[in-house]
């Protein structure tokens, strides 16, 4: 694992105590959906007792739906076995200040059992399995995620009330990379961008994308882990902040008929002196610097790490699109893939290369905007170190338009996912059993609600005319 510099020392943090800015701290995890669950403390308490010892809460908190309710099928949690703690310690390498509220820090906790045994299946510790895997072979893995959301006029409790139907978008047309567009809400965005750099994320930028009220903030690409961590703390807060300016915003993957919210995910390789990887050296013993599809642009283990991507993409679905909702967005010509390919600078393929020389990278199009990061990136690393591992070779590019070629197709259902996922060699290869199984049962779960739901497409079309 890389040297994490924390946002907010542990000593900065006692003097921002004692001098009574810091009242509060929280200690969340993130769960099964990447929602941050946990605790608020008295600071002073937390100084005193957390800090050392850490805290607890009910592990139910990785066995529940995402409305919170208590399942069956999970093996960690159950009425059987009395709904027990496990205990919460802060990674204090994520200390960092929440501007967005007074007074208040906040640190990402690694789950653990009574006995100090970590919990497999929390999703920190999943990525952090696969990341000791990549350390194994003296990688680091570099990642960026890019988060599209859709803010509306009205607040949470407004599209509560209304059923989250007839909602008022910040902006009634496409302002993709439209500077009027991104104007028009640029006190909403500037406060984004600054309470996440006050909170120690680096910003790059924000732009608008192509549905009404959607938009984009990009944040500096990162270490793995510190990637998933600020992924996390920035759509809390993202939330929180909107609720505070009266107005409110969602990440979910397709909100509507239109073009959905999008989480593109960016990975490369370094080793230990900061080398990409992924990169070919020319023959002068330096990274090559030209187009990526030259020989010499993408190393051996990078065309070896990207055909792991294409062999484990269906299997890996669950992982990259963990909801109902997010089949809706695979749809042709509509800049999320279909396809099972790869091209160079090709948005029609789930696999996109690009860059060059240290900055060559892939990027992964199927998450959506409700992708869990850090089991996402752990489906990355585990897919490309099953084709490290194998050698496996890597098919030609996609030249043209990948939705119109005769390529392997992405799951189109949670269901199909699901089924993928259970019956994966590579999967229990990569992740083990526990895992495989919690995270099968969470489809499961997912999927019997939503076949017990009646829609509003079903009442729309059934009332009166059927």
């Amino acid at each position: 694992m890389a040297d994490r510099t924390p946002p907010l020392a542990v000593e900065e943090l006692h003097a921002l105590v004692a001098g009574g800015e810091i009242d509060t701290v929280v200690l969340a995890f993130p769960d099964m959906q990447g929602r941050l669950q946990g605790k608020r403390f008295a600071a002073r308490f937390f100084l005193d007792e957390v800090l050392h010892h850490g805290s607890e809460g009910c592990n139910y908190l990785l066995a529940v739906d995402t409305e919170m309710n208590t399942v069956d099928g999970y093996a960690m949690s159950s009425w059987d076995s009395g709904y027990g703690d496990f205990a919460m310690r802060p990674d204090l390498c994520t200390l960092r200040r929440l501007p967005w509220h007074p007074g208040t820090a906040l640190a990402v906790a690694d789950l653990a059992w009574n006995d100090g045994a970590p919990v497999a299946a929390a999703p920190r510790q999943i990525l952090r399995r696969q990341l000791d895997r990549l350390a194994a072979h003296g990688w680091t893995a570099q990642v960026g995620t890019e988060l599209e959301f859709i803010a509306f006029q009205d607040t949470y409790e407004q599209a509560w009330d209304r059923g989250y139907q007839g909602l008022t978008p910040v902006n009634r047309y496409n302002v993709d990379y439209s500077i009027l567009g991104t104007g028009r809400v640029e006190p909403l965005l500037r406060r984004l961008r600054n309470d996440m750099a006050d909170a120690g994320l680096t910003v790059e930028s924000a732009k608008g994308e192509c549905n009404p009220g959607q938009h984009e903030i990009a944040f500096r690409y990162a270490e793995a882990l510190v990637t998933c961590d600020q992924h996390a703390v920035y759509k809390t807060g993202a939330k929180e902040i909107a609720a505070q300016e009266g107005v409110s915003l969602t990440f979910m993957a397709k909100y509507n008929e239109r073009e959905g919210n999008s989480c593109h995910i960016h990975l490369s390789l370094t080793d230990a002196d900061g080398t990409n990887v992924m990169a070919a050296a020319s023959p002068d013993g330096r990274r090559a610097s030209g187009d990526p599809g030259a020989p010499g642009g993408m190393s051996e283990v990078m065309r070896h790490f990207l055909a792991g991507q294409l062999a484990a993409l269906r299997d890996f679905s669950l992982l990259y699109a963990p909801n109902v909702n997010s089949y809706k967005r695979f749809q042709p010509g509509s800049f999320a893939p279909t396809a099972v390919a790869w091209g160079h600078d090709n948005r029609t393929c789930a696999l996109r290369v690009v860059g060059r020389g240290r900055s060559l990278r892939f990027e992964n199009r199927l998450p959506g905007g409700d992708v869990n990061p850090y089991l996402a990136v752990a489906g990355l690393i585990a897919a490309g170190l099953h084709g490290v591992e194998h050698k496996l070779p890597l098919p030609d590019p996609c030249p043209g338009n990948a939705y119109a070629a005769a390529y392997e197709h992405v799951p189109t259902t949670l269901r199909e996912a699901a089924a993928l996922w259970e019956s994966s060699e590579i999967a229990q290869a990569a992740f083990g059993d526990e895992v495989v199984a919690h995270y099968r049962n969470m489809a499961r779960v997912e999927l019997d609600a939503f076949d017990a739901a009646v829609t509003d497409w079903e009442l729309r079309r059934s009332f009166e005319r059927l």
